[in-house]
């Protein structure tokens, strides 16, 4: 029997207005990176921005081998993470692999 997985990505982009150092930023990043870990049992990594104070892209990845739930997984991850930031989250977006 063949199963196939289905591997999804998440990105995050967050601007963190109120951010005056890379520490302010970080600790944002890092209070999202574990809750979204904790909640949704997914990898989550900062993958642009790493430099900038105010801004960061996160990826968030789930594997499945059923494209629903890791649909489901994802939204839940993304409405988790706008609750988190209101308006920091600048923009999201879903690829799939």
């Amino acid at each position: 029997m063949e199963t196939h997985a289905c591997i999804g990505v998440l990105t995050l982009e967050i601007h963190v207005e109120y951010s005056h150092s890379l520490k302010d930023k970080r600790q944002v990043v890092k209070s999202l990176k574990d809750r979204l870990r904790e909640h949704f049992n997914v990898s989550v990594a900062e993958i642009d921005g790493l430099d900038s104070w105010q801004s960061s892209v996160i990826a968030v990845v789930t594997v499945a081998n059923d494209r629903v739930f890791a649909e489901k997984v994802l939204q839940g991850a993304e409405t988790h993470a706008a609750d988190l930031l209101g308006g920091s989250l600048a923009a999201s977006g879903v690829e799939w692999l």
